[in-house]
């Protein structure tokens, strides 16, 4: 399951609070949600938590959510590590504080054999930029055109080792990817919703996945 966490803002604005306690809102929902996947035998869950876009808010903002993504990891360790969830970030991290940059590190050292849920923390990531990347890797090792595939270039993005999402979910009412997983989206089931991420817990998860059964995937074919 990817999943689009949108509304953040907009529940704080709707409360006639600061747009920081809509993300700290936010975070405790993720948390409650992540908790809610690992008891639900879900396998790989990848949450967007910063675009590659996201640097063009306002720099309190930024900074505040920089702060948050320490905390989140920080806090979040020991639970991770003795609900065997494996985390990984994924996206640029030249461009992140050095301490989000550590505080990562230390959470996917401590939690790298786990073998229950794994969680991707999508931080600096955007779609577009990630190809980009992957295709410069691939020139880089001197491979030739005609040698280019699918698989290839699968092998050379953030996910590598990852299968591709069954279904991607975005909230706050919003119909579009935002330059999230664009490669890896190619066959998954979207799923929309009006509430605000931070209104989001394991009921909606639940939700998520009757919605997902309802679907009839054919991958092109027929049934």
């Amino acid at each position: 399951i990817g999943i689009i966490m949108d509304g953040n803002g907009r529940w704080a604005k709707k409360r006639f609070l600061p747009v920081q306690a809509g993300h700290r809102a936010g975070m405790k929902a993720l948390h409650k949600v992540v908790e809610a996947a690992g008891q639900m035998g879900i396998e790989y869950l990848t949450v967007y938590a910063f675009s590659t876009e996201n640097w063009k808010r306002d720099k309190e903002e930024v900074d505040y959510l920089m702060e948050l993504a320490v905390e989140y990891f920080i806090k979040e360790i020991d639970e991770f590590d003795r609900k065997n969830v494996r985390v990984r970030m994924i996206g640029q991290r030249d461009r992140l504080p050095q301490k989000v940059r550590d505080a990562a590190v230390t959470m996917e050292e401590r939690t790298k054999d786990n073998t229950g849920l794994f969680l991707n923390v999508a931080l600096d990531y955007g779609g577009r930029d990630e190809i980009v990347q992957a295709v410069k890797n691939i020139v880089a090792s001197g491979c030739k055109a005609e040698d280019v595939t699918e698989e290839l270039i699968s092998k050379n993005l953030y996910t590598a080792d990852l299968p591709d999402p069954d279904i991607m979910v975005r909230t706050a009412g919003e119909n579009r990817l935002s330059n999230f997983m664009l490669w890896q989206n190619s066959y998954a089931e979207f799923i929309f919703s009006d509430l605000y991420w931070p209104d989001c817990d394991a009921d909606f998860l639940k939700w998520v996945v009757e919605e997902y059964q309802k679907r009839d995937r054919r991958y092109g074919g027929r049934k």
